[in-house]
């Protein structure tokens, strides 16, 4: 009896997505995306430059200003840091997860909770990044209309090594939206192959 359109599609996924390839391709992902995630996070937190401004001339005695420039005065970059931070966290709990095995099985409810956890890292990690790709641009270009002046032209090293954090995120980001990907598609495997198996049980004669 020929197959119905609906159910070719599963059994052909299922035949090139192989169980054993979903799992170390997905640790190989989830290993790369712990390490764009933390890079991220590292070189955010101990991003500062210091640097001094002559503001004023008394004579001939010039009066410098000294500032520093560092992450946790903005906002943004403190969430962007801090999402980084969760994700490389989440990645790397579900890696030794996975190393472990069926002892978190947890009773069928292994996969439907990694799927969901994540889908809400992707939130998280992509919402962390656009914050910060906001903020990087106001300090790049400024705002004319605002009267807020850009600071890249006096702390050219700061914000390299953001931007740099921002590439690792982004990284993390495009990794995190193949990995849930993946994991939707381990999920609809499993219930298909669930699913069908239910129904041959049924069809069995007495």
């Amino acid at each position: 009896m020929a197959l119905q359109s609906g159910e070719k599609l599963p059994m052909f996924i299922g035949h090139v997505w192989s169980k054993q390839k979903s799992r170390w391709t997905l640790m190989g992902l989830r290993l790369l995306a712990f390490l764009a995630a933390a890079a991220a996070t590292l070189v955010m937190v101990l991003n500062k430059q210091t640097k001094t401004f002559v503001v004023a001339t008394i004579g001939t005695t010039p009066v410098n200003l000294t500032l520093t420039a560092k992450f946790h005065h903005t906002p943004a970059f403190v969430f962007f840091a801090i999402a980084n931070g969760l994700v490389s966290i989440h990645n790397l709990v579900m890696i030794m997860v996975d190393l472990l095995g069926s002892k978190f099985d947890y009773k069928g409810f292994q996969l439907p909770m990694i799927a969901s956890l994540d889908m809400l890292n992707l939130a998280l990690v992509s919402g962390g990044a656009n914050a910060a790709a906001f903020m990087a641009e106001l300090g790049k270009n400024g705002n004319s209309h605002a009267r807020w002046d850009k600071i890249c032209d006096k702390f050219g090293a700061y914000c390299d090594r953001g931007a740099g954090a921002l590439i690792a995120s982004f990284l993390a980001l495009a990794l995190m939206l193949v990995i849930s990907f993946l994991s939707i598609l381990n999920l609809k495997l499993v219930n298909s192959s669930s699913h069908n198996s239910h129904n041959n049980i049924i069809a069995l004669p007495n």
